[in-house]
């Protein structure tokens, strides 16, 4: 039994290492930021423009892209029109 209970965390532990992994190099951000629900809608705009300036900061999207962003912001949009892309 001890066998079985042992197996069984070694699964969830590979699963979540190999979940985190695979959210580290896929190219795409979450729909919101962390926690930016819970502060309300200024504090939301704040978090999505400092996600931005992450992911630019880590070339993760381009200059172009950033400052389309980043003027959807300045509007009150969180989210972008066309989906969540944001490959180079």
């Amino acid at each position: 039994m001890a066998a079985v209970i042992a197996s069984w965390a070694g699964a969830l532990i590979l699963a979540g290492i190999v979940y985190d992994i695979a959210r580290l190099i896929t190219p795409d951000e979450p729909r919101r930021p962390p926690l930016a629900r819970l502060r309300g809608r200024r504090a939301a705009l704040e978090e999505a423009e400092r996600w931005l300036v992450g992911l630019r900061l880590h070339d993760r999207v381009d200059a172009a892209t950033c400052q389309r962003r980043m003027r959807g912001l300045a509007r009150g949009q969180r989210r972008t029109t066309t989906g969540r892309t944001n490959a180079v």
